[in-house]
């Protein structure tokens, strides 16, 4: 009998390898590729009901047209998600063209690195655009913190979403000395109902082997200052890949005991399909 709650994975980046047709800008920690095809297996395997995708800017900055190739073949697995350039005086046309895309679930601003900081004219025109489109925002904000605070304070009617739980994370091991410095910053941020967290990518902040023993005291800090309703589990696959393997970043999760039942089904896919209005068919 299926899940009454779908599997639903908040954060995963599918690529294909460099070519000409369309080149890489930059570089992102992973495999060669890792195209839409590959993803899908990948969550077949592990049991994945279905994934928020996310074009990666490393790779193609804000061309999403690969994304929406995968979205196209795979219109019942993906909600798609692309980041824009908050410094285009025209983003708020080019992210209502976006809202209008098959499969579209949301806009993705960068203000923390590698991504240059935005100005806050910029974050302006996201925020604003994201709340008149109905559109969710997520937000890379590690190392930025009082900037995203200070938006977020200005933009109640916007849904925002924290992405990464706003602590940077490595891209390969070892994870930071102290992986959860800036965590009383983070749990600041729940003040303001409109901002929900990813929990994505966290099995890469542990010291320890699977199951990750360390990282449950601050999360559950971090559950209890949001709300599990505005959580919202995921892998970072593929970026994470150096770090933790995709079969421990979902089984850390299930086989836990610091989660009720309850909570689970609402940390792993209930409170995303509620957010976003998305859940895979």
């Amino acid at each position: 009998m299926p899940n009454a709650i779908p599997v639903i994975d908040s954060q995963v980046h599918c690529y294909e390898r460099n070519r000409p047709e369309r080149p890489w800008a930059g570089t992102l920690a992973g495999p060669e590729e890792a195209t839409g095809d590959q993803m899908v297996a990948t969550m077949d395997r592990l049991g994945v009901d279905g994934a928020l995708l996310v074009s990666p800017w490393a790779m193609y900055r804000y061309d999403a047209s690969y994304a929406q190739e995968v979205g196209a073949k795979h219109p019942t697995r993906f909600g798609l998600i692309k980041p824009f350039d908050p410094e285009s005086p025209d983003v708020a046309e080019k992210m209502a063209e976006w809202a209008r895309q098959p499969g579209v679930v949301g806009a993705r601003l960068m203000m923390g690195a590698p991504a240059p900081a935005p100005s806050r004219e910029g974050i302006d025109r996201i925020f604003a655009a994201g709340a008149s489109l109905g559109l969710p925002v997520n937000v890379l904000c590690w190392g930025n913190l009082a900037a995203f605070a200070e938006a977020a304070a200005s933009h109640p009617n916007t849904q925002l979403v924290i992405d990464h739980l706003a602590l940077k994370q490595p891209f390969a091991p070892p994870p930071p000395d102290e992986p959860f410095a800036d965590l009383e910053g983070v749990l600041a941020l729940a003040r303001f109902d409109h901002v929900a967290i990813k929990v994505s990518g966290a099995c890469t902040l542990s010291h320890e082997p699977f199951p990750f023993a360390d990282i449950w005291d601050p999360l559950a800090r971090v559950f209890d200052a949001f709300g599990i309703e505005r959580c919202l589990w995921g892998t970072d696959w593929t970026r994470a890949v150096n770090v933790v393997s995709p079969e421990h970043a979902v089984e850390a999760f299930r086989v836990t005991d610091r989660l009720s039942e309850t909570d689970r089904a609402a940390l792993m896919g209930g409170s995303l399909a509620r957010i976003y209005g998305w859940q895979p068919r």
